[in-house]
């Protein structure tokens, strides 16, 4: 049942994704460096593994964050967003 919950979640959100790129008429690459409209969700969390947030006195610092991570970010949610700092 928990396997269940679990693709039908994973599936929902990159259902979500493919639709938001769509109504864009959006790419972002994909494993090739290809630009495609239909990326699988986990591939998009592959490309977010090395990211790492670091703190020092306090401050918070996003380390490995690229500009092709920023602009996968825009197609998620502001809760997204304010994880990696960018609200």
């Amino acid at each position: 049942m928990v396997m269940g919950l679990c693709l039908l979640v994973y599936s929902l959100g990159q259902r979500a994704l493919c639709q938001c790129l769509k109504r864009g008429s959006q790419t972002i690459q994909n494993q090739l460096g290809k630009p495609t409209a239909t990326p699988t969700l986990g591939w998009v969390f592959q490309c977010f593994m090395s990211i790492h947030l670091l703190t020092f006195a306090c401050l918070k610092q996003i380390s490995n964050f690229s500009q092709e991570r920023c602009w996968i970010l825009q197609f998620f949610g502001d809760p997204c967003r304010k994880y990696y700092l960018l609200c």
